[in-house]
């Protein structure tokens, strides 16, 4: 992941219909990728990722994913960041 693939990220997310948008991401950029998208304000964007990848025994993914799906429905509009039970705003977000 590097800054054109964060580019594109925001792009694809700033030109959807949508705007509830959730975003799978390796857990080590997570956050670099959340301050690109930062500048979108009329969208809840949510990423998330897993500690343990989901081909793995007891892996965190489809727990991560299950709190993002709840949360982009009740979330007022900004970038969130969903990982170990938690959902933080991007910016509050402490990487491990």
């Amino acid at each position: 992941m590097d800054d054109h693939d964060r580019n594109e990220i925001k792009r694809i997310s700033a030109e959807s219909s949508a705007d509830k948008i959730i975003v799978t991401h390796g857990t080590d950029t997570l956050h670099v990728t959340a301050r690109h998208l930062a500048e979108i304000k009329s969208k809840v964007i949510i990423l998330t990722g897993a500690l343990k990848p989901e081909r793995l025994r007891d892996s965190d993914a489809d727990f991560n994913l299950g709190m993002a799906v709840g949360a982009v429905q009740c979330l007022p509009n900004g970038v969130y960041i969903a990982l170990c039970g938690q959902v933080t705003p991007w910016n509050a977000f402490t990487p491990r």
